[in-house]
């Protein structure tokens, strides 16, 4: 992207990721705070565990940085409304949500489609999110700490890339929904130390017992701002499944479907016609998805370059001024799935329908 890197913020493992990546600016002790008060640095990029997010986000606004934040934004409604309320204090500085799931050229053809009204009135939405990482009982990650993550896990880590990627898709906001959340193991092993997302654990000795009080995975039932319908399901212990995307869009003329382990292809459905496959850089996409695409047809783009093409609309903004509708999630964006989260715990609990 011609972005140089100046500075990056971590453990001391840091220091080895700076030394390989040539990045002149190191801050150990996960000293976020000197990353962002340093002069050499322009944008921060926040990456941290959940409950840094807010805070973060809100220093680096304060010291003039334009700023691209992980999900979910905050860990309360509160709190991520604040931010809503500082990113339009510091309106010239850039602010995004790292929902990077919007950028799959694919996902920016469903858009078009929709806004077009290619497919007709949309009725209903249909899909699933599903990883498999937390399968097993000794699989550890912070994200399971609801002190680290929040009270939601599997939904706030997957399931609001799900609901952001169709709200913007359908370009309606989710304004109720109906929420089954479900815990696999009530009981799990956490290790003495910390451990890396993904990593294959070698031995459990020493590890002790804890009560698991986040979700695994969940059934939810979701109304749209357009009259919409739809039903979610997200698993974090779905055997075989690695990161599975699959969103289904049905209207009165037609329909799509994407799935992400096949990222450059849409399926369109007809009652009256053959069903079609479209390939991303073929005939069938728009031309204003051809922006959001680097290589030829069948060369395949996918998980990587959904970040690319996210930086680089951020980074567009950064150097020309903030666009009046910008693809990326905002501060309004991230703050709505927080309250869309909140919604669904109060579904949970009541076993309602709850409002956002």
């Amino acid at each position: 992207m011609g972005v140089r890197v100046t500075a990056i913020a971590g453990s001391e493992r840091a220091r080895e990721v700076a030394a390989k990546w040539n990045i002149p600016n190191v801050f150990v002790g996960y000293d976020g705070d000197g990353l962002i008060r340093s002069p050499e640095v322009d944008v921060v990029h926040i990456t941290s565990p959940n409950k840094e997010h807010a805070p973060q986000a809100l220093a680096a606004l304060r010291a003039g940085k334009h700023v691209v934040c992980e999900k979910p934004l905050a860990m309360t409604a509160k709190e991520s409304a604040g931010l809503v309320r500082a990113s339009a204090k510091f309106a010239k500085q850039i602010f995004a949500v790292n929902y990077n799931v919007r950028f799959y050229p694919a996902v920016l053809q469903m858009r078009a489609d929709v806004a077009a009204g290619r497919l007709g009135r949309v009725i209903h939405v249909q899909g699933s999110y599903f990883q498999d990482w937390l399968l097993k009982p000794e699989d550890f990650n912070w994200r399971l700490l609801p002190s680290e993550g929040g009270k939601l896990r599997a939904v706030a880590d997957i399931g609001t890339h799900w609901m952001d990627t169709v709200s913007f898709v359908l370009g309606a906001r989710v304004e109720s929904v109906y929420a089954k959340l479900g815990i696999a193991h009530a009981t799990r092993l956490r290790p003495a130390g910390p451990v890396q997302t993904f990593t294959r654990i070698k031995s459990t000795k020493g590890w002790k017992a804890y009560p698991v009080e986040t979700d695994d995975f969940a059934s939810i039932l979701l109304e749209w701002s357009n009259g919409a319908h739809g039903n979610m399901a997200v698993s974090q212990v779905a055997a075989g499944r690695k990161n599975s995307i699959r969103m289904e869009v049905y209207g009165t003329d037609g329909s799509v479907s994407w799935n992400s382990e096949e990222p450059n292809s849409l399926q369109y459905g007809s009652r009256d016609g053959g069903n079609v496959v479209s390939h991303r850089a073929c005939p069938g996409f728009a031309e204003d998805v051809a922006g959001f695409t680097d290589y030829p047809p069948g060369h395949a783009e996918g998980f990587p370059d959904s970040f690319k093409m996210l930086y680089r609309a951020v980074y567009q903004d950064i150097a020309n001024g903030a666009s009046k509708a910008p693809l990326y999630a905002t501060a309004i964006d991230g703050h709505h799935e927080i309250q869309v989260c909140e919604a669904i715990l109060k579904s949970n609990a009541s076993r309602k329908w709850a409002r956002v």
